[in-house]
């Protein structure tokens, strides 16, 4: 039996790939009152949600919802309703989210094709516009911000090949939504999914997912039933659409769609582009600070997360000792590396409310203390 209080949970400063800490009117819109999922006043702000979802993915697809469940529910849902057993799939795979999803389309069935780089780096552009050419997929993922690695995906030409050669284009925007350009429509994206505790600076819960016009024709066109009642859009159709009466599909996290509600208000007061600039700039002053440590980025800068930057840990250096001191003496939670980065690298997160200089400044008083 512990002798803590067990209703007290120490504060952390979450400089970690996620989750990032909300702000304090994101926590309090947790707190307001209970309603039914069917109950008009909920469905008013579920709506709202979808709308500010809209502009902050830059899109006008209609379909565009905070899915019920954590970032990896909306990889499930998207690529359960948009591949089938024996569709030919192409999937990038530079760090463990890549290969995530290749996991999950192997799982469904699909001949899948991994598209293997180097992890750290981003893709090679004309070698992976060949292989849509010669594999022509019916489904190509990719991940835009690779949060195991530190590195952003350039769009270029891809999005153009992959509607060239008959197939749609996932993205994973699980670290890149609320952190750094995301232009859903100007890119042509077919489909994508998020989730909530990172640029957005909510709890953990929710995956907006955005689907477009050209995605749901092919829906439309499926040979076999989806296998998920949870996670079939068809069915999910019925509570979210608005245009219509609304019919219960589940119980939605009511709370958490509070939450969501108020983090994107203040993105959307904030402004997209100058969210975007204070990430940037404030990475910049991240690994400004990190040369006094002798760390090292690990990407190149034209291919960096601006959200998530990764540093090489200096030699003699013990990983888990300084996260451990970092997290138990300071209350600073920054991430370690994991699969052939494990203890090669660290990854901090500058996300949402929490991409400011001063915690920066925090970080490396603390790290300077202890290297």
């Amino acid at each position: 039996m512990t002798s803590k209080d067990e209703t007290v949970i120490e504060k952390r400063l979450l400089l970690g790939p996620g989750p990032s800490n909300p702000s304090p009117n994101v926590l309090q819109a947790l707190t307001r009152p209970m309603l039914g999922h069917l109950d008009p006043r909920f469905l008013e702000i579920f709506d709202v949600c979808k709308d500010r979802l809209r502009q902050v993915f830059r899109t006008e697809n209609e379909l565009t919802f905070p899915v019920s469940g954590t970032g990896t529910s909306g990889m499930e849902m998207l690529m359960n309703n948009f591949l089938e057993a024996g569709d030919e799939a192409l999937i990038a795979v530079g760090g463990f989210f890549g290969g995530r999803m290749a996991d999950f389309a192997e799982r469904i069935g699909a001949k899948t094709t991994r598209y293997n780089y180097e992890w750290g780096t981003s893709i090679n552009k004309d070698e992976f516009l060949g292989l849509i050419e010669k594999t022509k997929p019916k489904f190509v993922g990719i991940v835009h911000a690779e949060t195991s690695t530190g590195v952003i995906q350039h769009m270029d030409e891809i999005p153009a090949t992959v509607h060239k050669n008959g197939g749609i284009l996932c993205l994973d925007c699980v670290t890149s939504l609320g952190t750094c350009e995301l232009e859903i429509d100007g890119w042509d994206i077919d489909i994508a999914f998020s989730c909530s505790q990172k640029g957005l600076a909510c709890p953990p819960g929710l995956s907006p997912i955005t689907v477009s016009k050209r995605a749901m024709d092919r829906l439309k066109k499926r040979r076999t039933t989806i296998p998920s009642f949870y996670f079939n859009l068809k069915e999910i159709l019925a509570y979210i659409d608005d245009s219509q009466k609304r019919a219960y599909h589940h119980t939605a996290p009511i709370s958490m769609i509070y939450g969501l509600h108020e983090g994107l208000r203040e993105i959307l007061e904030e402004g997209l582009e100058a969210r975007w600039q204070r990430h940037r700039d404030n990475a910049h002053y991240l690994i400004k600070n990190a040369t006094g440590i002798d760390l090292t980025p690990f990407v190149k800068e034209e291919d960096r997360l601006y959200a998530v930057t990764t540093f090489m840990i200096p030699n003699g250096v013990d990983d888990q000792s300084v996260r451990s001191q970092l997290l138990n003496k300071y209350g600073i939670e920054i991430g370690g590396g994991f699969g052939k980065l494990a203890e090669k690298i660290w990854r901090i997160g500058l996300m949402g409310s929490n991409s400011k200089k001063e915690h920066v400044d925090r970080l490396f008083e603390a790290l300077g203390a202890i290297i």
